[in-house]
């Protein structure tokens, strides 16, 4: 609750902040300062209890779990604007409203991470998605971001009518948006609930890039500005799933044996295009916007396995892929040739730059003594704890060595070939934060408890 609040309160004072100050390093400290109250007022809520006590009677259900979550994605915020913030005033002449609009998606993932009711669930998803459509076409001089916009748009607002639709049916089915009161006592789907689960599963497919339903993915990621393409590929994603696991969870988790099925097909689905179809790319943002799909696809084995190793699993899974992905992209925001080519030679000219983008694309492949690593174990074991589809698993492990191969081939043109890298300026204090970037990579690659312990204490 504190941080819906607060978050929503710092993106109007961001709005007004851009009257009275000019500089964009001004702009950027009093975006790091309100990200730091936020996570001070959050992390008071999960051990002292809320500043404001609300009734909501039932609208949100705030948790230890989403609370969490909220303190993950608040962190990677940080690392975001300190590692990007100058690329974000670089992007138009308003970046005060684009710090704000960065704040009113944060209050919808904490809207995302603990709505009790289906209401909430679409309030949530639609405060975290409007702000994106903006910032996917902030670049106006550039068509890529503006066609970038559109599509996002349209995607997005097809998928939120298929949303508002399953969640009208639900309610005629139970008489209730109550998440708990959706399968509470039901033995077996009606058509009617059947339906509605089924629409519910394909809206939330669409948001977080699932196969069949990720294809708008590729385009608006590489159209957008690079510096918010990392934003949605990692913060925003990561909400996304912790609101479809909370969603099945709750709703239909007594129900599982009825969707099972779907769900394994669709990671199956999400898997093979994602990382086929990532091989063949030269541009390292296309790259990883095809690798988005593939991470989510092991994300989903956490919606497939509703068991303590899943939540457990995206957990690390949300730290993982945010940190890495938001390294590679402050990196890549700083090349001036984005294909493959444009990083040879690149251990050379920059050896950190380069040793830190290889820690982060060791964690999204899932190499031992990366925090990836464990958070693709964590979801393999969560499925084999399922003692169902275990045919999943061993597409999931040769899907993750194919992942090996297109990733390394960045690390290859990086040490391998010789080459002139080009990179824009890259002064100490960006540098000491990638190096701390890479530490938390390889600490909870190495110590997963230290972070998964906060779960419970």
């Amino acid at each position: 609750m504190n941080a819906i609040i607060f978050s929503a309160i710092w993106a109007v004072i961001m709005m007004f902040g851009g009257i009275l100050l000019k500089k964009p390093s001004a702009i950027k400290i009093l975006a790091i300062t309100g990200l730091l109250v936020v996570l001070a007022v959050n992390l008071c809520e999960t051990y002292n209890g809320p500043l404001f006590h609300i009734n909501t009677y039932g609208m949100l259900d705030v948790g230890r779990f989403g609370l969490f979550f909220n303190t993950i994605a608040l962190v990677s915020c940080l690392f975001f604007v300190a590692l990007s913030g100058k690329d974000i005033t670089n992007v138009g002449r308003y970046p005060a409203e684009y710090f704000a609009l960065i704040f009113f998606i944060m209050s919808g993932v904490a809207v995302a991470s603990s709505f009790g009711s289906l209401l909430m669930l679409f309030l949530g998803i639609e405060i975290i998605s409007i702000p994106l459509y903006i910032l996917a076409g902030s670049d106006k001089v550039n068509l890529k971001s503006n066609e970038a916009s559109l599509k996002y748009f349209l995607m997005g607002a097809f998928s939120t009518g298929i949303m508002l639709m399953g969640i009208a049916l639900i309610y005629g089915a139970t008489g209730s948006f109550s998440i708990d009161k959706v399968d509470a006592g039901r033995e077996s789907l009606t058509p009617l609930l059947t339906a509605g689960m089924i629409l519910l599963l394909i809206s939330m497919a669409f948001k977080v890039s699932a196969a069949p339903f990720h294809f708008w993915t590729p385009d608006v990621y590489d159209g957008s500005p690079t510096v918010f393409t990392s934003f949605m590929a990692t913060i925003v994603k990561a909400a996304a799933f912790i609101a479809f696991l909370r969603l099945f969870e709750r709703s239909f988790g007594g129900l599982r044996s009825e969707w099972q099925l779907l769900v394994a097909i669709t990671t199956a689905a999400t898997l093979v295009i994602g990382n086929i179809t990532a091989v063949f790319q030269q541009s390292v943002k296309r790259l990883l916007a095809y690798s988005s799909i593939a991470q989510a696809g092991f994300m989903l084995f956490a919606v497939f396995a509703l068991n303590d190793y899943a939540k457990e699993g995206l957990i690390l899974y949300a730290v993982a892929y945010s940190l890495a992905t938001i390294g590679i992209f402050a990196v890549l925001t700083r090349m001036k040739d984005y294909t493959i080519d444009g990083f040879n030679g690149l251990a050379k000219t920059q050896p950190v730059l380069a040793a830190v983008t290889a820690i982060c694309l060791f964690s999204l492949a899932g190499i031992p003594l990366t925090a990836g690593f464990f958070a693709k174990y964590y979801m393999l074991v969560a499925a084999v704890k399922t003692g169902t589809y275990f045919w999943l698993v061993i597409l999931a492990i040769v899907c993750a060595a194919v992942s090996v191969y297109y990733y390394l081939r960045v690390v290859q043109a990086m040490y391998f070939r010789d080459g002139d890298a080009q990179v824009t300026e890259a002064n100490g204090g960006f540098k000491a934060l990638l190096i701390v970037l890479a530490g938390l990579i390889i600490l909870f690659g190495v110590w997963p408890q230290y972070l998964l312990n906060y779960l419970y204490f």
